[in-house]
């Protein structure tokens, strides 16, 4: 009996381990697509900025 639940609490473990992982990977990854995106929002109203100047 003992070694069961030994590996019944092992299991568990890993399997919050896993999530807590999958968690934190994407979080991180949600926090670098909006940095991304704000990145590229900017360079895209300098661009648009850049060639409104060109025309007058």
């Amino acid at each position: 009996m003992g070694i069961i639940r030994k590996l019944r609490r092992s299991k568990a473990q890993s399997i919050m381990e896993y999530t807590t992982l999958v968690i934190i990977a994407s979080t991180a990854v949600g926090f670098m697509v909006l940095h991304i995106q704000r990145a590229m929002d900017v360079r895209f109203r300098h661009l648009d900025q850049e060639l409104n100047e060109s025309e007058r």
